[in-house]
């Protein structure tokens, strides 16, 4: 019996239906990248169904609209979905059915729902058909794909709501595992930057073969002197040697390496010294953990190598600072003692002259050793940050005159010329610390300096600080020595230095004791021969303006403390920090977390942020550049790391302050006095002109945006983005630009959420998105804002 001709058409058409489905579904799977493939999947279900238009939405955990894509509309009519009259409910409303849709009217439908004033942005010159399809995976709903306009105006039919079902179905499994993958790379993409700017060398090593695979920034900057232009790892291992702490030489096949690659061994706290033979070397300190496959054979070592180096260094230095104080401490008391065994020997007839002799030698050299255990005393507590400081209002004229009746009753034989500028406000100060630091640099001018030439102490104002400095004429400093000049460690001038003036504790001195009042102290010379100048800055003193106490009452309206955010992963200074600044009136937001701490400046806009250097899986710099794009605020870092090439990097990055741990409560709260004072913009220089276009005035000072005069409410991301637009003013802004500044590099967000920002940030301004007048939108590439109309050139 044959087939009826219906049953044919039927079967022909369901073959011709699995045949499209298959080729969609294809076409989906040849991309992992999340985009490309919810872009592909929302063109294939037009394309499936025949329709003109369709709408992707996808949803967050919570099961709200998270984002959303288009196919079939130009940039303009994606946008004017959203400005749509009370579209996003529209679009929410429609998003919560869980069933399949086919209706004739989308307009009819949606107002019959209750929002009566809805209607289609795009023109159609019909009723717009519509269907709408959920996309579940494993009973999770990810969203919903919605398609309308069928070709020629036709109704959708039983077999289009099918395919569109089906192919959510098969759709589904394609978004999860593009989503999956995309996660996956951004966590390995997070690892490999760990790995790379890790303060420890990572080398990886293949098992099979031996050869370095990976190799990260600190472990090519240890082994970067040990290899020539040209060589590769490779190279440079065939021709090193090694050199255990037992002082035995081995050869590669001998090294403990080795040992790990060939029989799985983990090598822990090994010091070794790497040699070439041309004589260079380095020490370092080398773990190695192989990593199993699952058979258990070895696949990869991981190998850290830590330079040992300055640890070394620091040793050497400590040793010979001991000795100089010894030797410091040995000369007063050997005349000590010999002056007490010369009035003790009774066979000696001592004149009573020479008994006040001895008598004044033993005062002297009492004194001499008491200066000296007070100067160690002093660097101890710089040390642990516990040096006390009484800062209070000071004139600099009466400091600097102490400071000179000091040097000069002394016995100075130089000539001190005294320059201060007119007019120089108060300073917070502690009197007696800060005459000890004049003092102590008029010291070190006169040591360095032949007899009778001329040391010149002048004072300055810069900006809310006052800038104080010593200059000599004498036989200078070296640009190499400049780094260390302030450590305890480190004597200038080696053997003469302990000749003329003892260990150099003076300058490590006040190096603390400026700091602990919020200051910086710094050398410059030109080199040998050429003199010295040492500058120290002292905050100005701010007083508060007098209230009378018969103004009437000011409203109940309590300030606003200003909020510091803390990110710090050592739970004891958190809790430190954290109690300091509240005990100072300051509002604390703390976090261990570099994700959270961005998240929190963008939330709460802090007045200032407070950075440990070295963070679990971030980099403090890095991240500084990450919170500095968010928002021009203070950043001051927290660190153990007090080399000067660190902080010169930090403050060359951007930084306002860098304070060595550990430090005091008054110290810290006085960098951060010092850090908020008022000051420069300092990225935009044209920032105190406000930007003029019609009615819309941005006035960035007071960080106010306006429409005819009339304010208007702008969270601080569309704050932000519209800054960002109007800075360019007459340059179309990228939108990969737009989204590494505004939400910043860590994370950036996509298209879609920039283009929704956008959105809500015109219907705020009260721009018509047909005919814009501030916003425009080049397709494809990002936005302009004409010029400001009060621009120059």
């Amino acid at each position: 019996m044959n087939d009826q001709p219906g049953e044919q058409d039927r079967e022909g058409v369901g073959r011709d239906r699995l045949s499209r489905l298959s080729e969609a579904s294809r076409r989906i799977n040849e991309s992992l990248d999340f985009e490309t493939v919810l872009q592909g999947v929302l063109d294939s279900a037009r394309s499936l169904t025949g329709a003109s238009v369709g709408v992707m939405t996808l949803l967050d955990q919570g099961g709200a609209v998270q984002d959303f894509l288009s196919s079939g509309l130009t940039t303009e009519d994606a946008e004017g979905l959203w400005l749509m009259p009370e579209g996003l409910r529209v679009l929410e409303a429609l998003t919560g059915i869980s069933e399949p849709l086919r209706i004739p009217d989308v307009v009819e439908y949606v107002r019959a729902m209750g929002f009566a004033e809805f209607s289609i942005p795009v023109p159609v010159g019909r009723p717009c058909t519509f269907m709408a399809s959920p996309i579940f995976h494993w009973g999770d709903r990810l969203g919903h794909v919605f398609v309308g306009d069928k070709n020629g105006g036709e109704e959708f039919t039983q077999e289009d709501q099918e395919t569109l079902v089906m192919f959510a179905a098969q759709a589904a499994l394609v978004i999860a595992n593009a989503g999956a993958h995309r996660e996956e790379r951004r966590a390995r993409a997070g690892l490999e930057k760990l790995i790379e700017t890790s303060p420890v060398g990572v080398v990886v090593f293949d098992a099979l073969t031996g050869t370095p695979v990976s190799v990260n920034r600190e472990a090519r900057r240890i082994l970067d002197g040990l290899w020539s232009p040209g060589q590769s790892p490779e190279q440079v291992l065939e021709m090193v040697s090694f050199k255990r702490a037992d002082g035995r030489e081995v050869s590669l096949e001998e090294f403990p390496l080795a040992q790990v690659l060939s029989t799985g061994e983990t090598v822990r706290a090994e010091e070794i010294v790497i040699h070439v033979p041309d004589g260079r070397s380095v020490t370092t300190l080398v773990n190695a953990t192989p990593v199993l496959s699952e058979d258990g054979a070895v696949e990869t070592v991981i190998v850290t190598i830590q330079d040992m180096t300055p640890l070394g260094e620091l040793e050497r230095l400590r040793a010979e600072f001991l000795g100089m104080v010894s030797h410091e401490l040995r000369v007063p008391l050997t005349s000590i003692k010999g002056s007490v065994a010369a009035l003790l020997n009774a066979d000696s007839d001592l004149d009573p002259v020479e008994a006040r002799q001895f008598h004044r030698i033993i005062e002297q050299q009492a004194d001499s050793m008491q200066d000296l255990i007070g100067d160690l005393l002093d660097v101890a507590r710089v040390e642990a940050g516990a040096l006390p400081v009484f800062p209070e209002p000071a004139e600099v004229v009466l400091l600097v005159e102490r400071a000179r009746s000091a040097f000069e009753s002394g016995g100075a034989r130089h000539n001190l010329i005294i320059d201060l500028e007119e007019d120089l406000p108060l300073v917070t100060a502690d009197r007696r610390r800060i005459g000890q630091v004049i003092g102590n640099l008029l010291s070190n001018a006169a040591r360095h300096s032949p007899d009778w030439s001329t040391i010149r102490v002048s004072a300055t104002r810069e900006g809310h600080q006052v800038a104080f400095s010593v200059a000599d004429e004498g036989r200078g400093i070296a640009a190499d020595s400049l780094p260390y000049l302030f450590s305890k460690f480190t004597p200038i001038g080696g053997d003469e230095e302990r000749q003329t003036g003892g260990p150099g504790l003076g300058l490590a001195i006040c190096k603390g004791i400026v700091e602990a009042h919020g200051g910086r102290i710094r050398a410059e010379s030109a080199g040998a021969g050429t003199g010295a100048r040492f500058t120290f800055t002292v905050p100005v003193f701010d007083e508060a303006p007098f209230e009378s106490p018969r103004q009437p009452p000011v409203p109940s309206v309590e300030r606003e403390r200003v909020r510091i955010l803390v990110v710090e992963d050592d739970p004891q200074m958190l809790r430190y920090v954290r109690d300091t600044l509240a005990e100072a009136g300051y509002l604390p937001l703390v976090t261990a977390e570099p994700a959270e701490a961005l998240a929190l400046m963008k939330e709460n806009r802090p007045g200032l942020v407070l950075l440990d250097l070295v963070l679990p899986g971030s980099d403090g710099i890095e991240l500084m550049r990450d919170i500095l794009a968010i928002g021009d605020v203070p950043v001051i870092f927290l660190s153990v790391y007090g080399r000067d090439q660190v902080i010169a990097r930090a403050f060359e990055m951007g930084a306002s302050d860098y304070i060595v741990k550990p430090f005091t409560p008054t110290e810290l709260v006085a960098r951060i006095k010092a850090a908020m004072r008022p000051r420069a913009l300092p990225y935009r220089t044209g920032l105190a002109e406000p930007y003029v276009l019609g009615e819309l005035t941005i006035a960035y000072a007071e960080r106010l945006v306006t429409i005819a005069g009339r304010p208007v409410e702008l969270t601080p991301t569309e704050y932000d983005l519209l800054v960002e637009l109007s800075l360019s003013g007459g340059r179309v802004v990228p939108h990969d630009y737009l989204l590494q500044r505004v939400w910043g590099p860590q994370n950036p967000g996509s298209v879609r959420t920039l283009r929704t920002h956008l959105v809500r940030l015109r219907r705020k301004l009260g721009e018509d998105a047909e005919n814009p007048t501030y916003i425009f939108v080049e397709a494809r590439v990002g936005y302009r804002m004409p010029r400001s109309e009060g621009a120059r050139g």
